[in-house]
């Protein structure tokens, strides 16, 4: 009996069990075997055909990075094999410090190099405010980049396009801050592939429930993403979390207690930090927060 060929392709676009996987030149609704849905968009998967444009999804090939996000019910896979994420932020409306850090600490626990986009720079009279607020970041050697897609639209495309040469990208943020209008400019015919993608997955009008991929050239790939308000990391254990803040890492190791939880132990170099001000009070308190988060699920 002759063996099957598997084939390999890419995962663009989730929804539910049903996958759009790009296949050389033609793109392949799929489905995983039983009740396994454990495939994220950007995978390379290994698949057979049933017909001429539907297939199974056999295998997932290793994965370089996961990016996702839990609470203490289910996790949330946002795409597999980044290398850049892309926090999309804007002048109006106002964005949530807390999401940008978990995002942050979801970046660096993952090992996927992160850029804060600010985004709406032409609503000059909420700029100040908005570069303060994203200076802490770039204080921690994260880099920031100031764009407008409705004042300097051209500009803004020659910025972001340098830095998505070579690179798979996931752009994630609030509602509202304008990523869809990044995106579109970004990929001129992104909204004629999403309702291709909507069709193929048969989810009618709801474009920007899932998450899709857009292949830019053969190196090059943007991910985006559906707008949400919360970012869990109940996965992280502790020890994982200290290490994905940054300012953290040159303190590690000098507590006085080698076991320090960093909370209100005696001797604790990283709360000398944070009285110092070398660390932000409020990045102390989100540290604290996760762990926190995490204990609920882990049990201890």
């Amino acid at each position: 009996m002759a063996t099957v060929q598997k084939q390999l392709g890419t995962v663009i676009a989730a929804h539910g069990r049903h996958y759009l996987v790009q296949a050389e030149e033609i793109k392949l609704h799929c489905v995983t075997r039983g009740k396994k849905s454990d495939v994220a968009v950007g995978d390379i998967v290994e698949y057979q055909l049933t017909s001429k444009n539907q297939g199974v999804i056999e295998a997932i090939t290793p994965r370089k990075t996961l990016l996702y996000r839990s609470d203490q019910y289910k996790s949330k896979m946002l795409a597999a094999n980044l290398t850049q994420l892309f926090i999309v932020v804007a002048t109006e409306p106002s964005f949530a410090d807390d999401l940008v850090s978990r995002a942050l600490v979801a970046s660096e626990s993952s090992g996927i190099k992160p850029h804060i986009i600010l985004n709406k720079t032409d609503v000059t009279e909420l700029l100040p405010r908005a570069r303060e607020r994203v200076a802490l970041y770039r204080s921690l050697g994260y880099p920031v980049h100031e764009v407008s897609v409705t004042a300097t639209p051209d500009e803004t495309r020659a910025t972001l396009l340098a830095l998505l040469q070579g690179q798979s990208t996931i752009l994630i943020g609030q509602s509202g801050m304008g990523k869809s209008s990044l995106i579109n400019l970004l990929i001129p015919d992104a909204e004629i592939a999403t309702r291709e993608i909507s069709a193929a997955l048969d989810t009618g009008k709801h474009t920007t429930t899932f998450t899709r991929l857009y292949q830019m050239d053969a190196s090059s790939a943007v991910i985006d993403s559906p707008g949400f308000q919360e970012f869990g990391l109940h996965h992280l254990s502790e020890g994982m979390l200290e290490r994905a803040f940054p300012e953290f890492l040159p303190h590690l190791g000098h507590c006085k207690f080698y076991n320090c939880h960093h909370h209100a132990e005696p001797g604790c170099a990283i709360l000398a930090a944070v009285k110092s001000g070398e660390i932000a009070e409020m990045r102390h308190d989100l540290f604290e927060q996760l762990v926190h988060e995490a204990a609920q699920t882990i049990g201890y």
